[in-house]
């Protein structure tokens, strides 16, 4: 077991945009993309920078104040996220509330760690999940109040620092949460350049794929379902209007649990996509399949999970996927617009077929294939439907056994690697998971269009994954 690491916590402070005219109170709705989420656990991504001189005089004279100066800046453009969610009793639906005379910002806390970096954002073993957890920041929710973004800058002292962001579910996807840290990323970098120039930092620009669009009347809402959701959110919680989180089930603070990253390169690509093809089943099927990279990754990663975890016979598991939703909405949103606007969808199988030696992959990948291909205004607009099935997995204490519900976070398609402060890009990007059979995606950090895969299990579950996922390649 690893040991408990130390973390000091140096300050905690807020980070307000600059004071301007035109920073006024602000309301946002929240749409039924976003309700539906309302109650459901934050998300977080780890930014690992490697530098190898980094003292504490430097990182607390230099990094710290670029980031804060920078993240200040980029919330002028993100008012929102420096606000919070609230739900008046005179209001339907809860939305989330801007008041810059009321001290109004992100939550910055910066701190230091005595963890091996090296260790944290390699990919070569095993590292318990436990270890991540001095590195996350907390967001202050109450019954009546709820932060929307929390930060924290950790320094490892000669090894380099991290930057963890973590938002509430209610308010960002993972399209918007990248082009929020990637904005950020933008203005610290130019700020860094423009004062080695000695130019007025009043003069950058954010480019333009980069503005937010929150325009929530471009969202359709024919059946009201934004305050149906909330409704049965009230009704979960004996009609108390409170915006604390449901309770999840928790990682025990234990060397059992560990995540781990994967990688399929292009070449392992054109091996599943060649081996799907070729299979006779489908061949005999004579039908068109959709086999993206994320199709494909799936199929091959949920495969060998299902293995690996030992589920075993025709008990039935659930094979989901989600979807970006802005170009499927009619009409399509831009694709700046910021908030929630993923959906996910699944179907169910039988764990027989999917562990077949011989069409396990090909059979996951025509089921996933089917998914992403059915994903029409219809399905994707929402239902009454959705929350009760969602309602239904938090009262089961979040889902089926694991192994059984079947899903990704994250994507290969967001450049979470792009992240450049001015320090370089990131040595790794951890998406922040604990439940076991968890898997989430980014693009690798070796680019060449492979995908990373992160995955967290049990000790013995992970080195059966570890041997089913090479071997399988081979």
């Amino acid at each position: 077991m690893a040991e408990k690491h130390k973390v000091k916590i140096h300050s905690v402070s807020k980070i307000s945009p600059p004071s301007s005219d035109s920073v006024t109170a602000s309301t946002l709705p929240l749409t039924y993309f976003d309700t539906l989420w309302l109650k459901f656990p934050p998300s977080e991504r780890l930014f690992f920078y490697q530098i190898t001189d980094l003292t504490f005089d430097l990182f607390n004279s230099v990094i710290i104040p670029k980031l804060a100066d920078s993240l200040s800046l980029t919330l002028l453009h993100y008012l929102p996220l420096a606000g919070h969610i609230m739900w008046p009793a005179d209001s339907a639906k809860p939305a989330i509330y801007y008041f810059p005379d009321q001290n109004d910002g992100v939550s910055f806390t910066v701190a230091e760690s005595d963890a091996d970096f090296s260790h944290l954002s390699g990919n070569n073993g095993n590292r318990e999940a436990v270890e991540f957890h001095h590195l996350t920041p907390q967001l202050s929710i109450s019954d009546d109040k709820a932060e929307v973004v929390a930060i924290q800058i950790t320094l490892f002292p000669k090894q380099g620092f991290c930057i963890s962001v973590l938002t509430h579910h209610a308010v960002i996807d993972g399209i918007s949460k990248t082009m929020f840290e990637r904005s950020w990323a933008y203005f610290c970098k130019q700020l860094i350049q423009m004062q080695q120039q000695n130019l007025n930092n009043s003069s950058i620009l954010l480019p333009t794929e980069l503005i937010p669009c929150f325009d929530r009347t471009l969202i359709k809402d024919r059946k009201g379902l934004d305050v149906v959701y909330a409704n049965h959110w009230l009704a979960f919680q004996s009609h108390k209007r409170s915006l604390k989180l449901v309770s999840m089930p928790v990682l025990k603070a234990h060397s059992s649990v560990v995540r781990k990253s994967f990688e399929l390169t292009r070449e392992d690509m054109k091996k599943l996509r060649d081996k799907v093809q070729g299979n006779e089943v489908l061949i005999r099927k004579a039908k068109e399949l959709h086999l993206s990279s994320y199709v494909l990754t799936c199929a091959y990663v949920y495969v060998c999970l299902v293995k690996a975890m030992g589920v075993e016979g025709d008990a039935p598991v659930m094979l989901r996927v989600g979807a970006n939703c802005r170009s499927r909405l009619d009409p399509p949103l831009p694709v700046n617009y910021f908030g929630n606007c993923v959906s996910g969808h699944g179907t169910p199988a039988k764990v027989s077929d999917v562990v077949d030696p011989e069409n396990g992959i090909a059979f996951v990948a025509d089921k996933l294939s089917d998914l992403v291909k059915g994903l029409k205004r219809e399905v994707i607009e929402g239902s009454e439907e959705k929350i009760l099935n969602l309602l239904k997995y938090v009262k089961e204490g979040g889902g089926q056994a694991p192994g059984r519900l079947l899903g990704v976070a994250g994507s290969n398609r967001f450049d979470v690697y792009g992240s450049d402060f001015g320090w370089g890009k990131p040595k790794t990007v951890e998406i922040i998971l604990d439940r076991v059979g968890s898997i989430y995606l980014v693009e690798s950090r070796n680019g060449g269009g492979a995908v990373e895969v992160g995955v967290v299990l049990e000790k013995p579950q992970m080195e059966a994954f570890s041997s089913l996922f090479v071997n399988g390649l081979n």
